[in-house]
């Protein structure tokens, strides 16, 4: 019998924050959630005001999603952790992102363009080439999972509306809209791998979670609709409850915080 875990990356500030906390309070698995720099502070806000029962689930690790070796040395923490004859990776969060508005070419710098590109896409796709192996095989046996989890395992990974290519009506925010792209064309690749690996037992998707109230959009806060602005609590409750929803046969695509497809 496998038990299941949870991955966040990272869970330091904004809706991965958020997220944790909401899964601390919501769930009866451990958690691995990371932090860029030294996790022990993060830890201690995560835990605050929660039960003290939950403090034995949370393991704090570092990882720099642009600096490879610390998802190498968490992987190996992980397996630490969870052995995979015992247990497999049931959620995986990969969640970081950066933001740097342009509304022309000529706003287009080009060190802010690659560190966009770094945490933004190629951040999740070194997450997916470390932890993919801890997620359950055709042969794990997922019979006793608890019901606040889905049946299947998942893997997701941070998207946004402005990386549908279809849906790109006003131009602009060249380098986010196109490392969002670029993360839902990862999610799709690293479903079929899925589909030969783990079966119906493990999907990937990727995530659109509307515009919050976080600092990555603070600039758009004043017009954004007040109905459309999100808490980030309320953000991470509706993430947790598409994670949950979403069928089997809607894998490798992006869904928004309504639980509707975002088209490529």
């Amino acid at each position: 019998m496998s038990k299941p875990w949870i991955l966040l990356t990272p869970s330091s500030r904004g809706l991965g924050f958020h997220l944790c906390r909401h899964l601390l309070r919501n769930t009866t698995v451990p958690i691995l959630a990371t932090a860029r720099s030294d996790p022990t502070p993060v830890k201690d806000r995560l835990l605050d005001g929660l039960p003290e029962e939950t403090k034995s689930r949370l393991h704090m690790a570092r990882i720099d999603v642009t600096h490879e070796p610390t998802m190498k040395e968490t992987a190996s923490l992980a397996n630490d952790l969870f052995p995979k004859d015992r247990y497999h990776l049931h959620l995986g969060f990969a969640v970081p992102g950066v933001l740097y508005p342009e509304k022309n070419p000529n706003q287009v710098d080009y060190d802010h363009a690659l560190e966009t590109y770094k945490v933004n896409t190629l951040g999740p796709l070194m997450m997916m080439k470390h932890f993919h192996d801890f997620l359950p095989r055709k042969t794990t046996s997922l019979d006793e999972i608890p019901e606040e989890l889905p049946r299947h395992a998942v893997w997701t990974t941070m998207s946004a509306r402005v990386g549908s290519i279809s849906d790109n009506r006003l131009g602009g925010w060249y380098s986010y809209r196109s490392s969002k792209a670029a993360v839902n064309a990862l999610t799709k690749s690293f479903d079929h791998d899925l589909v030969v690996r783990s079966g119906p037992k493990a999907m990937a998707i990727s995530y659109h979670p509307g515009t919050m109230k976080t600092d990555l959009a603070k600039g758009y806060w004043e017009t954004t609709p007040a109905d459309k602005l999100l808490a980030p609590e309320d953000a991470a409750e509706k993430m947790f409850g598409v994670v949950k929803g979403v069928g089997k046969e809607e894998r490798g695509r992006c869904w928004d915080y309504k639980g509707e497809e975002v088209l490529p």
